[in-house]
């Protein structure tokens, strides 16, 4: 009898976690813009892309950059930004309407900020 109860309370236990709400990340749902600057003269610098963010999956809205990564419930952000053969690591911290961290890619790293839209 043991044995029925304890299933039926992980039974229980998987049913309310299945009728909670979304995960926290998902507090960072939307548009954001984000701008792009370089700590190596020799990089460009100033670059804007606009990306989405839906359940925590980050997603671009461009077509000439592809954006994808993961927002964790307490807004740690993993992003790498990919445009051809270029390929550029990101990793930072949102918070309810902005957001800032570092970047590296092969030859230039820098800094990012966001600003929901």
């Amino acid at each position: 009898m043991g044995t029925l109860r304890k299933s039926a309370v992980a039974v229980s236990l998987l049913a309310v976690l299945a009728t909670t709400t979304p995960s926290a990340a998902a507090t960072f749902d939307g548009d954001w813009n984000v701008q792009i600057a370089s700590s190596n003269a020799a990089c460009s610098s100033g670059a804007s892309v606009s990306i989405g963010i839906n359940n925590g999956q980050i997603a671009s809205h461009n077509a000439a950059v592809t954006a994808s990564g993961r927002v964790a419930e307490a807004g740690a952000i993993r992003v790498t930004l990919a445009s051809g053969m270029k390929r550029a690591v990101g990793s930072g911290v949102l918070t309810g309407t902005s957001g800032s961290g570092t970047w590296r890619a092969a030859l230039c790293s820098g800094t990012w900020t966001a600003q929901r839209m």
